[in-house]
């Protein structure tokens, strides 16, 4: 049976921190692949072309043959719901153990996510710390508790682990902020997306 990750979210850019969890997962549960899913419209946030989004990520990641990107988003009409995401790509992938990776702040709503009990049970969760409110690792780990035992409470029984990666404290609205301010994005992004993101003035961006 093969392992692999599911990696969703807007991308709105990716970044090295993107890379970094998803490196991270790979490695420490011994990925086949990471499966990058971006959202074709985000609920509740104003996001970049999708075109664009796609093709930032795919620039980021075409040097690693081990991260893919699907568009299984872009086949589904109406809302997209995550659990809807991993029951397509099970019938892509049969015969496969599925992981999902997600930062901790995304963890915390798990619960409320539609069918969010069942899709708890349906995969293994990476879970990536960040840097919200000075968060240490042990609190990290103590949110995910809450959240299991809130899962537990309801039927629901939840493997997670939490990704071993530093705690970086770069975002994709740190970046858009950046470009707003005409201030530097170099180091922040892979240099591939940087030029994507000047040539084609996102969010504001100058050319340096």
């Amino acid at each position: 049976m093969q392992q692999l990750a599911i990696f969703g979210g807007t991308f709105d850019p990716i970044h090295w921190g993107h890379l970094l969890v998803a490196e991270t997962a790979l490695h420490q549960v011994s990925l086949e692949k990471v499966i990058w899913v971006p959202t074709l419209n985000p609920p509740h946030k104003e996001a970049a072309l999708f075109e664009h989004r796609l093709q930032m990520l795919q620039l980021a990641i075409k040097d690693n043959p081990a991260f893919t990107v699907s568009l299984v988003e872009t086949n589904r009409s109406g809302t997209s719901y995550a659990i809807n995401t991993l029951i397509d790509l099970s019938a892509c992938y049969p015969n496969t153990h599925w992981y999902w990776i997600v930062g901790l702040d995304t963890f915390q709503t798990l619960p409320a996510w539609y069918r969010g009990h069942e899709l708890a049970q349906m995969c293994d969760w990476l879970i990536a710390p960040r840097q919200l409110g000075g968060e240490t690792i042990t609190q990290s780990k103590l949110i995910c508790k809450q959240v299991e035992q809130q899962l537990k409470d309801e039927s629901a029984i939840i493997n997670w682990q939490l990704l071993n990666i530093p705690l970086v404290g770069v975002s994709s609205s740190l970046i858009r902020k950046f470009c707003r301010d005409r201030q530097s994005i170099r180091y922040l992004v892979p240099e591939s997306v940087r030029s994507y993101i000047s040539n084609n003035n996102l969010y504001s961006y100058k050319s340096e």
